[in-house]
């Protein structure tokens, strides 16, 4: 179960980071870009819920265990807000919304940095 959470969560990093900054590279929000937050977002809930399964099996220093898991859930409602925000962009929004809408990407990509090499760090 620890590898598909793995995989599931690496593939989320790929998929969000791609979105995340081809976004901010063309520097206007697309609908292709959109799919990407949908892609990273949809795996990291699957890998997420596949390490919740994991559960007690754990092992790794706690703090670092708690780091991931409360940052890992601020992250993830983050990551869902983002994409919503995106979709509402992408369908009422204006041209200067889709052109500022990064400021917002590259936080939450931020954000979602820290639990994710929390994992990293704790599983090495």
């Amino acid at each position: 179960m620890i590898v598909v959470a793995v995989v599931l969560i690496t593939a989320a990093l790929v998929l969000y980071s791609v979105g995340v900054w081809a976004e901010r590279l063309a520097g206007v929000l697309r609908r292709w870009h959109a799919g990407f937050f949908a892609a990273g977002f949809t795996c990291d809930t699957a890998g997420t819920v596949a390490m919740s399964r994991i559960g007690d099996h754990r092992s790794g220093h706690p703090l670092l265990i708690a780091v991931m898991e409360s940052a890992g859930a601020v992250a993830l409602i983050l990551m869902g807000v983002h994409l919503a925000w995106a979709v509402v962009v992408l369908v009422r929004g204006s041209a200067r919304a889709r052109h500022t809408f990064h400021r917002f990407s590259l936080l939450v990509w931020c954000i979602w940095l820290v639990p994710y090499l929390a994992g990293a760090i704790g599983s090495s």
